[in-house]
């Protein structure tokens, strides 16, 4: 049996990883789909502090309180830069890292400075308060305005990533118009310290490619290979 931790990315709660969830616990996983602070079922959370740091605690926070270990931490787009900074922070808790069409960041990067511009234009267009970015109109009806201050703090790394066994890349090959994370999918394919995949499906590969993904994630939770 293994442990995920499904983190979301911008905008979206742990519902989207719904049918993901019921798939792995259906094959006798454990499984717990977060939702980050400051967002959907956590939105009254929302305020000017809420950053990056937030996000990472959310997640050490329930590795130490469920006393994880050896987890899959998988992170969508945005959760790319959370489970960078939870496995750095908490490395004997992490077994594997699954990056789905996720940003991969090293020390000092920001979600801002890892897009293209088109990404950052959304980042731009506020709600009210200043506290947080409108969700894209085609997203999801549940979608809700994502903490800016977590796409604009840098991510600081204290070396403890070396630690972990095993890092995936899930790469969205049919996004409609530019891929921001396609220079990070070809790098990565030649990595060998990386196994890397791509999926024919648009961003949200929980809702394009379910079935694929979940063989992935099933692959990320078994033995590391000779």
């Amino acid at each position: 049996m293994a442990t995920y931790v499904l983190v979301p990315g911008m905008w979206f709660g742990g519902w989207c990883f719904a049918e993901l969830t019921e798939a792995l616990r259906d094959q006798g996983h454990r499984v717990f789909p977060l939702t980050l602070t400051g967002l959907s079922e956590r939105a009254h959370l929302l305020n000017g502090g809420v950053n990056l740091d937030t996000h990472v605690q959310d997640v050490t926070g329930v590795l130490a309180a469920e006393d994880i270990r050896d987890a899959v931490l998988v992170g969508h787009s945005y959760g790319g830069m959370v489970i960078t900074g939870v496995a750095d922070r908490m490395p004997e808790r992490a077994g594997s890292l699954v990056y789905l069409d996720a940003v991969v960041p090293e020390d000092g990067d920001s979600c801002w400075n890892l897009v293209t511009d088109a990404q950052r234009r959304w980042y731009l267009d506020v709600v009210d308060s200043g506290y947080a970015a409108r969700p894209l109109p085609f997203f999801d009806p549940r979608a809700t305005p994502h903490p800016i201050a977590s796409l604009l703090q840098p991510l600081r790394l204290t070396g403890g990533l070396s630690q972990v066994r095993r890092r995936v890349y899930v790469y969205a090959a049919g996004w409609d118009g530019e891929s921001p994370f396609t220079e990070v999918y070809h790098r990565l394919r030649e990595d060998p310290t990386w196994t890397a995949h791509a999926l024919d499906g648009g961003h949200n590969l929980m809702r394009d490619a379910p079935q694929a993904l979940l063989k992935i994630l099933l692959d990320a939770a078994g033995p590391d290979r000779p």
